[in-house]
Parts: structure tokens; sequence; C-alpha cells
């Protein structure tokens, strides 16, 4: 109950009407505008325990199997609420609202999935949002990708590499983005393909923040690890606890604080850098900070926006009401459109 209460403390009223204005502008689809939106992205290699570091931090169960899981951009809208009894949970994608529960979720982002990248193994830069209201949860906003896989396997296309590598790159590539990387404690941090990812778009690491999984299976050099810091994490590095079996979410909470008290390594490595509770209350001060740095660009770039388009609107003929009038305003369109097309201008440059 203790652990329940630390990932409820995380709830923060000022930060749900920041999480809000964001929601509301990717409504909007300002990325087609180009305009970036702050994000907190979760990477990592295909079983670096990506899905139960989520699952841990929403109290709910996502789709599991056999090679990719995630098959297209999962946005997960977690939204705290303390006063309530109830909670709620909705699918979003295309134009559909689709209504379902806790024990029908990994079934319903499975049926979405399938909708939008077919019944195979193949998958799809377009998102499904999955809006989850309860108490007890951050008030967090993440992006779930698919997990990073080199060799295809039966099912997958062959260049299934690449086009995972392109939509990861997509989402983490943007200097509005936070990179949460998911990494396991069984294996060297270096050789991680995601480790790779985020420091060529994020060399110093100023962006990125590591989450150590799997830290009951591999604590003998983790402390060493996670303070060498060999891979540069410029936001440093949570260790955590994977649920275990059919645990419950409390249960496995209780049990991850026991192991990071009573454990002869592990608990050698600072409080602060343990526990799903704690990482709940990071992401929601960096979530905080970054929409709070990045608002007043984006303000900005949205009135640049609005100014153009007005502008263009302003230039366009007031009345065309009959043929005459409408064969001019026709003709300078055609014109402006041929002077400023690609073509035109690779044959200005060959002449020139």
């Amino acid at each position: 109950m203790a652990s329940n209460n630390a990932l409820a403390s995380s709830y923060n009223n000022n930060i749900r009407p920041l999480l809000d204005a964001v929601d509301r502008l990717c409504r909007l689809k300002l990325t087609q505008e180009g305009i970036q939106l702050p994000t907190i992205v979760v990477v990592g290699d295909q079983s670096s325990g990506k899905s139960s570091v989520l699952e841990s931090l929403a109290g709910i169960s996502l789709p599991r199997g056999q090679g990719i899981c995630t098959r297209v951009p999962l946005i997960m809208r977690l939204q705290g609420d303390s006063d309530s009894t109830e909670q709620s949970l909705h699918l979003e994608y295309g134009d559909k609202t689709v209504p379902t529960s806790e024990d029908e979720i990994a079934a319903a982002i499975n049926t979405a999935t399938v909708e939008i990248a077919g019944a195979g193994k193949g998958i799809s830069g377009k998102p499904i949002t999955l809006v989850v209201k309860k108490k007890s949860v951050p008030d967090l906003t993440l992006v779930d990708l698919p997990g990073i896989t080199r060799v295809p396997v039966q099912g997958q296309p062959s260049d299934i590499y690449e086009q995972i590598s392109k939509i990861i790159m997509e989402y983490i590539a943007p200097k509005e983005s936070i990179i949460l990387n998911v990494l396991s404690a069984t294996v060297d941090f270096p050789t991680c393909e995601s480790i790779r990812m985020s420091r060529e778009v994020d060399q110093l690491g100023e962006r990125t923040l590591a989450v150590v999984t799997k830290s009951d299976k591999a604590p003998e050099g983790l402390l060493e690890k996670v303070t060498a810091d060999d891979v540069h994490i410029g936001l440093g590095y949570l260790c955590v606890r994977n649920r275990v079996g059919d645990e419950t979410y409390e249960e496995a909470r209780d049990e991850e604080e026991r192991l990071f008290k009573s454990h002869s390594l592990l608990s050698q490595i600072d409080k602060s850098m343990t526990g799903i509770p704690v990482l709940a209350e990071r992401l929601t001060q960096i979530q905080a900070s970054i929409i709070a740095k990045c608002l007043p660009d984006i303000v900005k770039k949205i009135d640049e926006k609005l100014n153009q388009s007005v502008s263009e609107l302003n230039s366009m003929p007031q009345n065309l009401s009959t043929v005459a009038d409408a064969l001019p305003a026709l003709q300078r369109c055609l014109t402006s459109t041929v002077q400023n097309s690609p073509r035109t201008a690779q044959l200005q440059m060959s002449s020139s």
C-alpha cells in the first residue's frame, strides 16, 4: 500500500493543465505543420523489459507474446485521479474511440493493431492512443515504440530492422523528445542497439534517461555499471524489478522495495535510483520541465503559422463572381505553382 501511495503522490495538479494543453495540440496534428511537441519516447531492444516498465507505471497488462508485441506506436496517456473510485480506459485510433476494460485492454490493442498494421507481423508508424484514468497512476504521457530487432523471424519483412529504426528515429530525433531508454541488467549497456540510436541523436545524453530492468537477475556489478555511466546517460539511471508471474502490481512493488533494501549488492545503490515509484516521480518532473520549456516556442511557431495563413488568405481575390474575374486569378495561381515547383527550381539551377 505504501508503494501504491508513492505512485499516487507523483500526481501534481500543476502538471495536468500542461498535459491537457499538449494533448489538444496533438489532436490538431501540429507535427504535420512541422511543429514538434514535447514527448517522452520509450525505446529498448527486444526483450529488454520495456512492456513490464509500462505495465508497472499504468497498473495494466499490455499485449505479450513471441517476437515484436508493439507493432505500432502506442501513446499512453495516464491520468491520475485521487478522488476516483472507478477506472476508465479507452483507445483512440483513426477516427475511432473504443471503450475497453482492464481485462480486455490487451485484446483491444491487438485488434486495433491488426486494423492498422495487418494480421501478420509487420509494423506501421500510425499510432494508437491508450487513455488510462484511474486512481494511483502518475500523470504521464509516454510513447511506446516497437522493440528493436535485427534478425527477422518467420512472417516478418526482411527489412524489419530498417522499418523499426525509421519509426524510432522519427520520434527521438526532435530536441523536444525525452528518450526513456530501457536496458536489461543482464546485458552490457554499450552493446544495446537502443543506446546506439539514442546517442546518434543525443550525443551527450542530455535528454536521455535510462531504466534498468531485471535488476534481481543480474545484481553483480550493477552498481558499477550505473555509476560509471560508460554510455553517457545525462538524466541518470533508475533500477527496477520486473513483476514476476501472477504477482499483483502491489505485491510486485512490495517485493521491489524489499529487494533494494535487503539485497547485499542492490541495497548499495542509492535509493534515489531505485524503484518504480521513484521512476514515476522522476518522469513527471522531467515531463513538466520539458513542456514548460517548450510551450513558449510552440506558441510562437503557431502564431507565425497563423499569421502566414492569414496573410495568404488576405492576398487572395475577395470576390470572383464572373468568369472574367476568375480567369486572371487562376492564371496567377498556375504561374505561382509552376514557379515554385521542384522541377522548375531544378531547371533553373541547371541553366545557371
